[in-house]
């Protein structure tokens, strides 16, 4: 009883944690992380090789080949960690303060696809950052490269900083840009 309590708990957070994803229809590179929760009634599906649920740290970990779908958007990767607030009581309502995906985080929506090797989602601040040696953003033949991408879930402002080594590398397709996009 307690573990079905605990999946449920686990699906709850994927339908609560993931709302933030939900974006305007404006097609821009921030906009990759989107998708998310952006149709309530779609349903979200995870899949992982194992589920581990800490009462203790108020957390619960799907490990293993990780993959969360929900309509046209895809979150795969390899570790996916969900820290809530509030004890354990039973009740599916808990709010998830934290999420953090470990191990080449894919995320991709329609032509929109994100890369890197870490992410994590400060469900308090609204805040996303993605870390990786490269984190890739691509939309259509549009791509953009760099270490480290933070965006602003309230706001949609995104900032791609470069590697120490490097610059920030942003290659636009002619014509790919159009009136509808």
């Amino acid at each position: 009883m307690i573990m079905r309590t605990w999946i449920v708990r686990a699906l709850a957070f994927a339908a609560f944690a993931l709302l933030p994803f939900a974006f305007a229809q404006a097609q821009t590179f921030s906009n990759a992380f989107a998708g998310f929760g952006s149709n309530e009634n779609e349903p979200i599906q995870i899949e992982a090789g194992e589920l581990q649920v800490e009462d203790k740290t108020n957390s619960a970990t799907f490990v293993g080949n990780v993959v969360v779908s929900q309509g046209d958007t895809q979150l795969k990767t390899q570790r996916l960690k969900v820290y809530y607030d509030g004890s354990a009581d039973g009740s599916v309502q808990q709010r998830i303060s934290r999420l953090e995906a470990l191990g080449r985080v894919y995320i991709a929506s329609k032509d929109q696809t994100a890369t890197g090797d870490q992410a994590s989602f400060d469900m308090n601040r609204q805040v996303m950052v993605m870390t990786g040696k490269e984190v890739v953003l691509s939309q259509g033949p549009n791509v953009v490269v760099g270490s480290r991408l933070t965006i602003n879930l309230k706001t949609g402002k995104a900032d791609l900083q470069a590697p120490d080594t490097g610059r920030v590398r942003v290659l636009i397709q002619p014509n790919s840009l159009g009136d509808g996009q």
